[in-house]
């Protein structure tokens, strides 16, 4: 038997290595994870959203962009087969890409358990010839027979799709249900059943109503989370698709995070700032302060340009 790998202290990496995606912001590259909510909160949308990015190249929302598009394998066990095609037809008209062109091949067989070795194998066969770079499952109830709240039951089942993500080297995004009326619980908390949900996750999305508003809350193992996302299911036209919502004018607060406190400097300000300004406006240190622009910058929400920051709604 062999000892452990270890290494002195001085050889270890002196940073992180740097973070890679599959959608930028959203997913990290061969992430597994949920894309997780109450009923009605439009999460099969939104899996079908980042489906048609991956598949295609265009940005997820119409704001977060794909670096290196690929083939999405996807299985919809609540919906019937034209809803899907229905509901990718219209993401594809938002997204401006064609359905014929769109690379996403739908599991078509009338049921699928991963608790059963028959299904398992037929799936892994199906990975192995389609050579996917995200696997959509959609949603986890339908996919075994066993107690969600056992955490001896459900991991054994996460551990299975863990395994899929590290031999074929694929994402895989697993849609699943959150508890009605946990509105006050933290929203990894929320999930359905065994702890075991939150804890799986490389990269999780949270979809809550307050009110009339839809939020998208975005968790990753690895990287910042970015401010939540207001979103809207909106028709244009013939397309039925997810966009991310207008900030309503509400009346003036003062701002408390540092994020609210930078897009309020340059609010008021009106015209970029340089590094310096935002520093002394929002009495932040470098570290920190870079850190934040970064998460801002990557979401859209703000842009980087020669003469500084300023809010990505400015160029419009």
């Amino acid at each position: 038997m062999s000892g452990l790998p270890v290494s002195q202290a001085y050889r270890l990496a002196d940073r992180a290595e740097e973070q890679r995606w599959l959608v930028t912001g959203l997913w990290s590259e061969q992430a597994v994870g949920l894309v997780g909510g109450e009923p009605k909160c439009c999460k099969s949308f939104l899996a079908l959203d980042l489906a048609v990015a991956v598949a295609s190249g265009t940005a997820c929302l119409r704001r977060f962009p794909v670096a290196r598009p690929g083939r999405v394998l996807l299985y919809a066990a609540e919906d019937a087969l034209h809803v899907v095609r229905r509901r990718l037809e219209g993401i594809c008209a938002a997204a401006g890409c064609e359905l014929e062109d769109l690379d996403v091949h739908v599991i078509t067989a009338a049921t699928l358990r991963i608790d059963q070795t028959a299904d398992r194998e037929r799936l892994e066969h199906t990975i192995a010839e389609l050579k996917p770079r995200l696997l959509i499952l959609d949603p986890f109830v339908r996919l075994h027979r066993i107690d969600e709240n056992t955490s001896g039951e459900v991991a054994p089942l996460l551990a299975y799709l863990r395994t899929l993500q590290r031999q074929h080297q694929l994402a895989v995004l697993v849609v699943h249900h959150a508890r009605k009326s946990a509105g006050r619980m933290r929203a990894g908390q929320a999930l359905r059943g065994s702890s075991e949900f939150h804890a799986w996750g490389d990269s999780n999305l949270y979809l809550r109503r307050s009110g009339g508003e839809l939020n998208l809350t975005v968790e990753h193992r690895a990287a910042p989370s970015p401010p939540t996302i207001g979103l809207a299911l909106a028709q244009r036209g013939d397309a039925l698709a997810l966009e991310i919502a207008l900030p309503v004018a509400t009346p003036a607060v003062t701002p408390t995070t540092i994020d609210e406190r930078i897009t309020a400097a340059i609010t008021e300000a009106n015209r970029p700032l340089a590094i310096g300004e935002l520093r002394a406006l929002c009495r932040v240190r470098n570290g920190t302060l870079y850190q934040r622009l970064t998460v801002l910058t990557n979401v859209g929400q703000i842009v980087r340009g020669p003469e500084g920051y300023r809010l990505a709604t400015t160029q419009i």
